[in-house]
């Protein structure tokens, strides 16, 4: 990151949506028990549970793909994925400081798992199915102590790692065919695992579980049921359950102070089952599969995570669930807020559409269309309808009071609607396709019209401003064209040419100017009366520019891309007046809500940020 991107005004981060429930163990409660600790994107972030303020660790470069909280709360681990060829890192964090206390750079491609020993003085960490291999770490001194292959050639790779409760000598490695028992010789610096016999049993062991006094080590399979070995002895004590097995196998597993166990299920099925011959207690269905469980203070209570990205709390006697929070678990696509009252939002990603309160960012309605993806939507002026551009070809309009579709046009584009906007009267809607064809629709009262179809584009359009006459519109293209046209007339009447693929294009407020973005990394303002470059200015140090939009005084307009970094812009300056430091992924798409009081922005990781905008409106 440039320095003088990190000595530049901050924008004030108010709120973030998002977890990444596919990380397997992700969601941790801190020992203080005041915090919540899980992964999103390239961060870890620390909730704190009584008013759900939010912190921080940024320091990886890629996706977080393993967290794990040392005994007494004084470290945290987290491990990344990265690309084929490259070593993926492990971070240590100082919890109190909240910054980095070591990085440990040795695994290629992904860590799989982490654990701390009981005394904190070692991290083990696992590397992914392209490494292989199992590393002790010295916290101390911050250095490898030694490593190994973590299964035998004849086993499949490893999944998971297990310390010891008592023991920093001791851990438990398992995986697909393979189950080991490590202990680690320091003065010699080796680890020399012992194999433990299942019989004729063949498991891949997905998380493994060890009880308080060491005596005996859980293991939740992909085939649904429970292992109970020796730890002493290595030898199989009692596997279930007998009857029905936990569908879609078991992802996690908890052991509570009394012994029973906490068994979370590819099937979402949260359950609470005896120690011994693995009874079923008491359940809780969930929508999803269930990838994290984490116990709250003397088992009183339990935060349960997903895959789709759900968190739930439960209290052990009741065991009901209760939402508290959700987000998307995939990229967010586009971001809408409805014109003028600025109290609402939409967003989207795969096959769902969200719509938000902005001020407490909690959900309020969620429309989903199965096995397809919605690429772009936006309200309509009235706030009577939500229009969306879908995956499948189609265009669909929903009302946003309950989500119930009033309109779907078929066909409306082949290779995918991409691009959508709305007149100012509500009569029309502008769509653009992967072909990089431009339609114009004529809403009527009990269906639709196609007006026209307008074909200079040779590829994707991937943004659409109309203006406030409903008159014109402006679309970008990766065909390195922007064009506007008579949506009257439905004739081309500029077209501004750049070496890039745009991203987003904006009407300045009165409309004789546009500005766009693109890959370049350039943004760029334009005439519209004769197409000419008015001038251009270098947008980010790195990757595309993805989203822009501009304030409804026009003196601001802000940016998001592939840097990870929004930054707000003097219209007139051409200056860059605050940067917003918190996205872990690519920032996808990015709004000024009409009173410039909130900014949001949407990114890859599936996470939607809410900033305080800087500049109030200007009387």
């Amino acid at each position: 990151m440039a320095l003088e991107t990190q000595t530049m005004p901050q924008l004030e981060l108010e709120a973030v949506i998002g977890f990444n429930g596919h990380v397997c163990a992700g969601l941790r409660v801190h020992p203080d028990r005041e915090h919540l600790i899980y992964p999103l994107g390239c961060a870890v972030i620390l909730k704190r549970i009584k008013d759900g303020k939010q912190e921080f660790l940024h320091g990886h470069t890629n996706n977080v793909s393993c967290v794990s909280v040392s005994k007494s709360g004084l470290y945290i681990a987290s491990g990344q994925v990265t690309f084929m060829g490259f070593k993926a890192e492990v971070i240590i964090w100082d919890y109190e400081k909240r910054a980095i206390y070591a990085q440990l750079l040795i695994h290629k491609a992904k860590v799989e798992a982490l654990a701390f020993s009981p005394n904190e003085k070692y991290l083990v960490s696992l590397g992914g199915q392209d490494d292989g291999s199992i590393v002790v770490w010295n916290i101390e001194t911050k250095q490898a102590i030694c490593g190994s292959l973590a299964s035998a050639h004849s086993a499949g790779h490893c999944l998971t790692v297990q310390y010891s409760n008592t023991n920093d000598n001791v851990f438990v490695s398992a995986g697909s065919g393979t189950l080991r028992v490590w202990e680690l010789d320091v003065p010699n610096r080796k680890i020399r695992p012992t194999e433990c016999q299942t019989g004729k049993l063949k498991r891949i062991v997905k998380c493994v579980q060890i009880t308080e006094n060491d005596q005996f080590i859980f293991c939740g399979t992909t085939s649904g049921d429970i292992l109970k070995i020796n730890l002493e002895t290595g030898l199989l004590s009692d596997f279930g359950p007998d009857k029905e097995k936990f569908s879609m196998g078991v992802n996690v597993l908890r052991i509570l102070k009394c012994g029973d166990l906490l068994v979370g299920s590819g099937s979402g099925n949260f359950v609470l089952c005896s120690k011994t011959k693995f009874k079923i207690l008491k359940t809780a269905q969930l929508k999803k599969g269930v990838t994290s469980i984490a116990i709250r203070g003397e088992d009183q209570q339990f935060y349960v995570g997903t895959e789709g990205a759900q968190m739930y709390r439960f209290s052990y006697d009741d065991f009901r669930a209760t939402l508290i929070s959700t987000s998307h678990s995939s990229a967010v696509n586009d971001v809408a807020i409805c014109f003028g009252t600025s109290e609402l939002f939409a967003t989207c990603s795969e096959e769902e559409i969200r719509l938000w309160h902005i001020d407490k960012p909690t959900e309020l309605l969620r429309i989903t269309v199965p096995k397809v993806t919605c690429n772009a939507l936006d309200f309509m002026v009235d706030g009577h309808s939500i229009i969306s551009a879908w995956s499948d070809d189609s265009i669909r309009v929903f009302a946003p009071e309950s989500g119930r579709l009033m309109l779907i046009i078929h066909d409306a584009h082949r290779m995918g609607v991409t691009a959508i906007a709305g007149t100012r009267d509500c009569k029309r809607i502008v769509s653009g396709g992967g072909q990089g064809q431009v339609r114009v629709w004529e809403l009527e009262p009990h269906g639709h019209r196609l007006l026209e179809t307008m074909k200079e584009h040779k590829a994707t359009i991937t943004s659409i401003k109309i203006t406030s006459d409903s008159k014109n519109c402006v679309t970008a293209s990766a065909d390195g064209a922007c064009i506007i046209w008579d949506i009257v007339r439905f004739a081309s009447l500029k077209m501004v040419i750049a070496n890039t693929m745009f991203r987003a294009v904006c009407y300045h407020p009165e409309e004789y100017q546009l500005i766009t973005s693109g890959t370049d990394r350039k943004v760029a303002y334009w005439d519209v009366s004769d197409g000419a470059v008015i001038r251009e200015l270098e947008g980010s140090q790195s990757g595309s520019i993805n989203g822009m939009n501009i304030s409804q005084d026009g003196q601001h307009f802000v940016t998001g891309g592939d840097d990870k970094l929004v930054k707000v812009w003097d219209y007139m300056k051409g200056e860059v007046t605050h940067v917003g430091i918190a996205h872990s992924g690519s920032i996808t798409s990015i709004k000024i809500c009409s009173n410039n009081r909130i900014l949001l922005s949407t990114s890859a990781d599936g996470a939607i940020l809410r900033w305080r905008f800087p500049h109030p409106l200007s009387p």
